[in-house]
């Protein structure tokens, strides 16, 4: 697990810890000690605690103007014992919202697990956004197929054309683009 990095790519565009609204601004980052751990397996120091002992986050980028955020994810998304969706919308997605961010595409590639519950801070966060949307890009298939039996589908956009796997090579601002064309395809 400790070789798994959050995509650093995007970081000479935006960097959280230099970014006064970010939730994580001013935090400072120890490449030389690993001491997070999900499991008791060590990650990559550039992942950032949102409350959760078994997922981790890093905001990959944040467009104020546009209001769109890009969230990558890494560990067990676990709603039922540790409340993740609690922590997140709380510590995360809640300080978003009021700095106008109304658009958010979640990357869940190293969600290695998803366990369920009531679906009331997803509808939350839904109503939260409101004329906005969340997408769920490249989330493994088991991810999405036990999200959606926890209706999880009803507030986030999953599946189908957002398993864009091609998306480190684009730049924030395309990859954002092609998600919100799909999401408007949806809606249409």
């Amino acid at each position: 697990m400790h070789q798994i990095e959050p995509y650093y790519n995007w970081l000479k565009y935006y960097n959280p810890a230099k970014d006064p609204q970010s939730p994580f601004y001013g935090k400072e980052y120890n490449f030389d000690q690993y001491s997070e751990t999900i499991y008791g397996y060590y990650i990559d120091p550039a992942w950032d605690f949102m409350g959760s002992d078994t997922l981790y986050m890093k905001i990959l980028y944040t467009d104020y103007d546009k209001g769109f955020t890009v969230i990558e994810f890494l560990g067990e998304w676990n709603d039922a014992i540790n409340n993740d969706i609690m922590h997140l919308k709380r510590n995360v997605l809640d300080v978003m919202v009021r700095e106008g961010i109304n658009k958010f595409i979640l990357i869940g590639e190293n969600v290695f697990n998803f366990h369920g519950s009531d679906d009331s801070y997803y509808e939350e966060w839904f109503e939260d956004v409101e004329d906005g949307w969340i997408a769920a890009v490249s989330f493994p298939d088991f991810i999405r197929d036990e999200m959606m039996k926890y209706k999880i589908d009803m507030y986030v956009n999953m599946g189908g054309t957002l398993e864009i796997t091609q998306w480190r090579t684009m730049r924030p601002e395309v990859f954002y683009e092609i998600v919100s064309r799909l999401i408007q395809r949806r809606l249409n």
